[in-house]
């Protein structure tokens, strides 16, 4: 009998820890100052290494294709329209960045970088997405709130 309440405790606590990292969608986003969100899109801190593979994956964040990572030299034919990258972690906190990557227009409204985690208010490029402005929730974000926060997590490594 104890061992089927200890159950019933452990299931319940899954339950509950599952709705206490429920993802926060983009719409929902909380915003400190128009700059910064402080909490996690997950409830939790994203991992380093897949971080890697979101901003050098050009299938997923492609930050390579404006940023330079001197700390990724085998990525090739990296950019050089925005900032480099190097130190980002020393420059920026996490709410920074992570108001950043969700939506750089806060910060830098003149700013070209993609909104990587919103899906109204813009019109996304390209012959996929032509004429289905009215819809754009139907896409969704360009990343998904964990993959921010595997950014988040890698950026966060690149200090001087």
């Amino acid at each position: 009998m104890k061992l089927k309440a200890v159950t019933g405790l452990i299931a319940a606590g899954i339950a509950l820890g599952g709705a206490a990292f429920a993802e926060v969608a983009p719409g929902d986003v909380v915003w400190v100052d128009e700059v910064t969100i402080p909490d996690s899109l997950t409830g939790m801190p994203g991992t380093a290494t897949a971080g890697v593979d979101v901003v050098s994956n050009r299938s997923q964040g492609n930050c390579v294709a404006c940023h330079e990572f001197t700390a990724l030299p085998d990525v090739q034919f990296q950019g050089n329209v925005g900032p480099s990258l190097d130190g980002v972690g020393s420059r920026w906190t996490e709410a920074e960045l992570r108001g950043i990557l969700v939506d750089a227009k806060h910060m830098f409204p003149e700013t070209r970088m993609p909104s990587f985690y919103r899906v109204d208010g813009y019109t996304r490029p390209g012959d996929a997405y032509t004429g289905r402005a009215a819809n754009p929730e139907t896409f969704g974000p360009l990343l998904s709130a964990q993959q921010i926060e595997d950014t988040i997590a890698y950026l966060m490594t690149l200090t001087e």
